[in-house]
């Protein structure tokens, strides 16, 4: 695919850093407003070219970037209702002030695959050896133009800081129902296992009823079987083997949707995968499955951890008998077993690339449709963002972007890259997040000039224009 050049125009400037775009009508106006959601916990929306606050949880939100400035934990998603013009409802997932904890594991892990015991690590004192508590919440605006907290809709015990997943709660289109995307607990190389393990909820794409109850005091759980029954009934889960994702998109194709979702690799690749046809499996019906020991069929799987994008996961070994460095697989058997479930990805793009013609990536952190005719070498592609290109002469560094086309033989797609003609001057430019309006017409890019999410105040939203 060719290289496209394309323009960028701030849209907003000097704010904290962003992690989801996206556009919506408020109830009683008549302009499409770009709202921004900052991982501090901030929500703001442009009118008139002013930036105004939408609201302000930053109080809610756990102490971020206390041991050195890099975090992923913070305000992670933000969705309109279907009715958000008339009801005024919307949706907030962030990482819970006062629920620090020490976390699942005293160390880094990385598997030996040699070594039996760090492939069947079992995580054990869930109550105790957490790192933070998730949650989802819905909130409404008020009459007075005040939100307010509705109620709770989910509390999740996470093991680790990272790995929470980002830009991570949607609508679908086609179910009405609200859509978290999680990341699979964070450390590297999923401990745990817990992507592939049904029964637990990091790692998968979930759908949630909101037309059903909740109750109110829910606890902190990790797994579906810990929920109340009248949570469970109000869920399903449409994929697994999921590593860390920036969301799920959802682009028009008939009377059903493509969907998108991006997977952060480990060491090797980041990877897009795409699909029309999904069977969302009841959170009841899954728990039945799991206590008969059957595997429920049309449950999407990516593979994680047993499989990075389209290769199995390696890792590095050291070969004492003569000294050279060798690439091995880490989960061999978890790889074979999933080799013929797993969905393969749409594109992949590699950490090194020697390519004159591609980049070389370090963080999936955004894709999204375009279905716009002002930039015609994009329209109808699926576009796509890296947090750094992976170039050790490149200072300073400079964040990804690039696209791929629609693919339907199940082949790995090639994929372009996107020049954008903007002079960022001395700064790094971080590209962190990716959004669109509600047709998919307009892209509004990420970026910050830090990757401390304690250096306040560092980012800007472009718009990308021809």
């Amino acid at each position: 695919m060719k290289n496209v050049n394309v323009g960028l125009r701030p849209l907003v400037t000097n704010i904290n850093l962003p992690t989801v775009m996206k556009t919506a009508f408020l109830p009683g106006d008549i302009v499409e407003r770009l709202f921004i959601a900052t991982q501090v916990g901030e929500v703001f929306f442009l009118r008139n070219g002013e930036v105004q606050t939408f609201i302000d949880i930053r109080s809610r939100i756990i102490e971020l970037g206390a041991s050195g400035g890099y975090d992923e934990r913070g305000l992670l998603g933000l969705a309109f209702h279907p009715q958000f013009y008339y009801n005024g409802v919307f949706y907030l997932h962030f990482s819970v002030a006062g629920s620090q904890g020490p976390g699942a594991l005293s160390n880094s892990f990385t598997p030996d695959s040699c070594d039996p015991s760090t492939l069947n690590l079992k995580w054990e004192d869930r109550n105790n050896q957490y790192d933070h508590i998730d949650t989802v919440e819905e909130w409404i605006l008020q009459t007075n133009g005040q939100p307010k907290k509705r109620r709770t809709l989910l509390n999740l015990k996470r093991p680790f800081f990272n790995h929470n997943g980002f830009n991570s709660l949607n609508f679908s289109p086609e179910t009405g129902n609200l859509v978290l995307s999680t990341g699979d607990g964070g450390s590297g190389y999923d401990p745990f296992n817990l992507s592939q393990d049904n029964l637990e909820i990091a790692g998968k794409i979930i759908e949630i009823d909101v037309s059903k109850t909740f109750p109110t005091d829910l606890p902190a759980v990790t797994r579906f079987d810990e929920l109340p029954n009248s949570i469970q009934e109000a869920l399903a889960v449409v994929a697994k083997g999921v590593r860390n994702n920036p969301g799920i998109s959802y682009q028009r194709y008939g009377n059903q949707s493509i969907k998108y979702v991006g997977n952060v690799g480990q060491d090797l690749v980041e990877s897009i995968f795409s699909f029309v046809y999904d069977q969302r499996i009841p959170v009841k019906q899954l728990i039945q499955f799991y206590s008969t020991k059957k595997e429920p069929k049309g449950l999407i799987n990516f593979g994680w951890r047993g499989w990075e994008g389209a290769f199995p996961t390696s890792i590095l070994e050291n070969c004492s008998e003569n000294s050279m460095d060798k690439q091995s697989i880490a989960y061999y058997i978890e790889a074979v077993k999933d080799s013929v479930n797993r969905l393969p990805p749409l594109t992949c793009y590699f950490h090194q690339d020697s390519r004159p013609d591609k980049f070389e990536g370090t963080a999936l952190t955004g894709v999204q449709p375009y279905m716009s005719n002002e930039i015609p070498d994009l329209t109808g592609s699926i576009v796509f963002t890296d947090m750094a290109r992976n170039k050790q002469s490149e200072s300073p560094v400079r964040g990804g972007l690039a696209y791929t086309k629609v693919r339907f033989d199940g082949k790995l797609n090639d994929y372009g890259v996107i020049e954008p003609s903007y002079d960022f001057g001395s700064q790094p430019a971080y590209y962190v997040g990716l959004g669109t309006n509600l047709v998919q017409t307009n892209l509004y890019l990420g970026v910050y000039h830090s990757m401390k999410v304690s250096d306040l105040n560092q980012g800007t939203v472009f718009e990308i224009i021809p």
